[in-house]
């Protein structure tokens, strides 16, 4: 049973490593997110594009909103998890993560949503992986493309074309501050109809975006390609 066991272990090891490296280059067939929406009757809009199909905006606003050291740091923002840990602290009511671009790739592609000490367990290995195989480039465009933009809606094709009536490619700068402002909890702050919420912090995320978009490190990943 134990040999068993190893070998199950060792192909399992083996296929999940196979499939970090191939995902430097392919799209992931499906998630686990995306699938559980799909039973739960929430349906499933996406479309894959690549990196070059994504405009500028979308790019520095997601990172103007969910990771402005996403071009600097190895995978995990070791400050804001420290300030989290004590904000957490005193108030054991309401949670803040400090979870970066990198974090959420590895949990939405590989992982389910949810907390739990294992889960975070695997989301840290998986961040480190694609952190070690993939550019970051490809971290966010995977990224762009699984995030979930709304309900049943994942990446931002098809939220610019569900919400905007037009490709990824040619969202303005508001248009993507407005996806990027939903991104903590898309099934709640509504791009469409606009949501208090997202009026609010996609005005923030523009001024922010705009303090970012002279940052060489950020311009160098949003340029790549």
């Amino acid at each position: 049973m134990w040999r068993i066991l190893k070998k199950i272990f060792l192909y399992l090891f083996v296929f999940q490593f196979v499939y970090i490296i191939a995902l430097r280059w392919v799209n992931p067939p499906i998630t686990i997110t995306q699938l559980s929406n799909w039973i739960s009757g929430n349906g499933l809009a996406r479309d894959y594009v690549d990196y070059n199909e994504m405009s500028a905006s979308v790019k520095l606003a997601v990172i103007a909103g969910e990771d402005q050291l996403f071009a600097e740091h190895n995978g995990f923002d070791m400050r804001s998890i420290r300030k989290a840990m004590k904000y957490n602290e005193k108030n054991p009511n309401k949670r803040r993560g400090a979870s970066t671009i990198s974090q959420q790739t590895a949990k939405n592609v590989f992982l389910w949503q949810g907390g739990g000490f294992f889960r975070k367990g695997l989301e840290v290995y998986f961040t480190f992986m694609i952190e070690l195989f993939w550019p970051k480039e490809r971290i966010l465009e995977v990224y762009l493309n699984v995030a979930e933009t709304g309900k049943g809606v994942f990446g931002v094709e098809a939220a610019a074309r569900r919400y905007f009536n037009k490709s990824a490619s040619q969202l303005t700068d508001t248009e993507a501050a407005r996806i990027a402002a939903a991104l903590p909890n898309p099934k709640r702050y509504t791009v469409k109809p606009l949501s208090n919420y997202v009026s609010k912090r996609s005005a923030k995320l523009l001024r922010q975006m705009n303090n970012l978009e002279g940052d060489p490190a950020i311009q160098k990943v949003i340029q790549a390609r």
